[in-house]
């Protein structure tokens, strides 16, 4: 049964509601959850008012339906849970969520996504059996689960490898220095907030040594006022150069990793277990991703200028004709002030 199934259309449209805001809350968890998928819940009482909402915690802490339901107390009973991941059925660090949502009685649950993990699955199977009414969301509002906060853990689970998006700021003609070297700032100051507040949810943020000896990039996550952010990703440097120890990269919170090699698959791997890679590096280090076919995304931030020469954004892609292009989707545009951003996907293809 779906969301839309429902005979109380006034009951669809809280619920509808309820997912929306639990798709936002999850975003709170991006960057915190990992490697635990960033999931937001909403508890609505029997009379379908919010009672309960929550975004999951750090592992080791409580996911996001066991949030919403001690936020809810005994409003949860006869009411319905609302969550953009299907409640997971087993024992980790935390008991399931299945049993959690029994144990305060609620009625009816509704999750967007399905659960791809084989040991987490079965949640909602679980509800069911124990007379819970179960509805699957409505197609759109899977979609728009599936491509939102959950993007990079479902890529995680179905192909064993993080989500890498590449990120590059550059001209109309696709320079991201000028002739003289020169490349600070491209873009305005709208473009750069952006940037940070992308890299407040990532894990991981990976440059090559070219651009780490270039540049001496901190490659920490910022707020508008110029403050360090809260939480920071771990920061990367991928190449056989040595990282001097007075690198600004390196810092003092313990968040580096030097990753020696000049091969994206054996980078990956040395990250562990992370759910999403943001490659920033210089066009070498794009070209080296776009060649190994791991681009999944790309967010590109476009200035109103034209330069004419300079470097190219990216280098050595392993494109010799045309036919070999690497293709990708338009998923979103924006104006971020004087520039214009981009965020695209690759083809949906299999695990590598």
């Amino acid at each position: 049964m779906t969301v839309s199934d429902a005979p109380d259309a006034g009951r669809r449209r809280r619920e509808r509601a309820a997912l929306a805001d639990a798709l936002r809350l999850s975003r709170s968890a991006l960057g915190v959850s990992t490697p635990n998928p960033p999931v937001g819940a909403v508890v609505l009482d029997p009379a379908g008012d919010v009672a309960g909402r929550g975004a999951t915690e750090a592992p080791g802490g409580r996911h996001a339906e066991v949030v919403a339901l001690d936020e809810a107390g005994g409003r949860a009973r006869g009411g319905t849970l609302v969550v953009t991941l299907e409640p997971c059925d087993h024992h980790g660090r935390t008991g399931p969520c299945s049993t959690r949502a029994l144990a305060a009685g609620v009625a009816r649950v509704v999750y967007a996504v399905e659960d791809p993990n084989p040991v987490a699955t079965g949640g909602s199977e679980t509800l069911r059996r124990a007379g819970v009414d179960v509805a699957r969301a409505d197609d759109d509002e899977v979609a728009a689960a599936g491509d939102g906060p959950l993007r990079a853990w479902l890529h995680r689970q179905r192909s064993g490898r993080p989500y890498v998006t590449w990120k590059y700021a550059a001209t109309l003609d696709g320079r991201v220095a000028a002739a003289d070297g020169t490349s600070r700032w491209i873009t305005g100051p709208e473009s750069r907030h952006h940037v940070h507040g992308r890299r407040r949810e990532v894990d991981v943020i990976v440059v090559g040594s070219g651009t780490r000896g270039a540049d001496d990039p901190s490659l920490t996550a910022r707020s508008v006022d110029g403050s360090p952010a809260r939480r920071q990703p771990l920061r990367a440097v991928m190449g056989l150069t040595e990282v001097p120890p007075t690198a600004a990269v390196r810092g003092s919170d313990g968040r580096f990793r030097h990753l020696p090699t000049r091969d994206p698959v054996e980078a990956l791997a040395l990250l562990g277990d992370v759910q999403h890679v943001l490659v920033e590096g210089g066009p070498r280090l794009a070209g080296a991703f776009l060649a190994a076919g791991l681009v999944d995304e790309v967010e590109a931030y476009l200035a109103p200028i034209v330069l004419g020469a300079g470097r190219s954004a990216v280098e050595d892609a392993g494109v010799g004709t045309l036919a070999a292009a690497h293709g990708f989707e338009v998923r979103e545009t924006a104006s971020l002030g004087p520039d214009v951003y981009l965020r695209l996907t690759a083809p949906t293809r299999g695990p590598r």
